[in-house]
């Protein structure tokens, strides 16, 4: 309780822009959509695949509705992630190839010329996944009007 005998909720509400909805106090804990991040499930519900079929992300869940593929460049941020974590995979093993391996140069390259090529095909729905559960952490996710269908 704060000095005014209200709830630390209440002060953040209070204070808060008045033109946004008061906050929603019962989110998911971050470490439960993580998990459905990384089984590639519904970020929302945890009930369906993310994964239509290889390299093709569901338009939206089948259980609850979110919609998975909104605007046009909402991808971006799933490339970005995927990227992202190829750039510090191709770091990791080259230090440790260099490092602890002790590898010469040219196997190190070979090496990481795979690696750059085989792991952003192998992370690209995981990237995905993570993206979403970032995005619906941050705002949640729309749900599917069925009036505006997609053509």
């Amino acid at each position: 309780m704060g000095q005014s005998g209200c709830s630390a909720t209440e002060t953040l509400q209070q204070y808060s822009n008045p033109r946004s909805p008061p906050m929603d106090t019962s989110r998911e804990s971050i470490s439960k959509v993580a998990k459905r991040a990384i089984r590639l499930r519904c970020p929302a519900c945890g009930k369906s695949s993310l994964i239509e079929r290889p390299f093709h992300i569901r338009h939206h869940c089948p259980e609850c509705r979110s919609l998975f593929k909104r605007e046009e460049g909402f991808f971006v941020g799933a490339i970005l992630a995927n990227v992202i974590t190829t750039e510090f995979i191709i770091l990791v093993v080259c230090l440790f190839s260099l490092l602890v391996v002790g590898a010469s140069y040219e196997k190190v390259l070979i090496g990481l010329f795979i690696v750059a090529v085989t792991f952003p095909l192998l992370f690209f729905h995981h990237s995905w996944s993570l993206w979403l559960a970032f995005d619906y952490l941050i705002e949640s996710l729309p749900k599917y009007d069925e009036t505006k269908r997609r053509r």
